[in-house]
């Protein structure tokens, strides 16, 4: 199993098809949060209903393997719900959580895919406060589709450029957050949209190739 390690040799074949096809789209992220940490702990509290913040599911707790052998639109819906599902009251830390969309990663792309992904998870200071507040996270999807801009860059891509199989998808929904601050329960829900790049060969297993920014979709 591949464990989590810093970027280093910067990716090959994505941001250089994207570049040469004139999409612009910032696939390179930073260390941070995107939001995903506001006041104390959790986001601004407010008070929790069930209409309004639905149950999270199961594997909140679960960083289990994913399947890759699925179709790619399955595949792609199961990375969008994985990236959003955690939960800090199982004494898991967050390298846990991302480390299954790791085991799945093109290893060509792997290095740039987690910088990708310490744009979607809290860093470990804020983890300790998430963990505090008892904080778990999920994702619900309204939309999951292929980017307009797509077959363009698919086209226009120079052999070898763009793996077997590639696809993108773009995914729009809600992330909820739920947790206990001050002795109460309190939940947030914000919008966020993502694309997530993918390569599913015939015949092979599905690989997870990049992910834009959070908010910063591919359109």
């Amino acid at each position: 199993m591949r464990r989590i390690s810093e970027p280093g040799e910067k990716w090959r074949r994505l941001p250089v098809v994207l570049m040469a096809t004139g999409v612009v789209l910032l696939l390179l992220v930073g260390v941070g949060i995107y939001g995903l940490l506001r006041g104390p702990g959790i986001p601004t509290p407010v008070p929790s209903t069930e209409s309004s913040t639905p149950a999270a599911p199961d594997t909140t707790y679960a960083p289990a393997p994913i399947e890759a052998e699925a179709g790619a639109e399955e595949f792609a819906r199961t990375i969008a719900l994985r990236l959003f599902a955690w939960g800090t009251t199982a004494g898991r830390g967050v390298d846990e959580f991302m480390q299954p969309l790791i085991d799945v990663a093109d290893p060509e792309e792997a290095p740039g895919l987690v910088s990708d992904l310490r744009g979607y998870y809290p860093d470990q200071e804020s983890w300790a406060k998430l963990r505090d507040a008892h904080t778990r996270q999920w994702l619900t999807i309204d939309t999951l589709a292929t980017p307009s801009t797509w077959p363009a860059v698919s086209e226009q891509a120079a052999p070898g450029l763009i793996p077997p199989g590639a696809a993108a998808f773009t995914v729009t929904g809600t992330r909820h957050r739920a947790g206990v601050w001050e002795g109460q329960t309190v939940a947030d829900a914000r919008p966020v949209s993502f694309t997530i790049f993918i390569a599913c060969p015939t015949g092979d297993a599905c690989r997870l190739l990049r992910l834009s920014t959070v908010d910063q979709p591919m359109q």
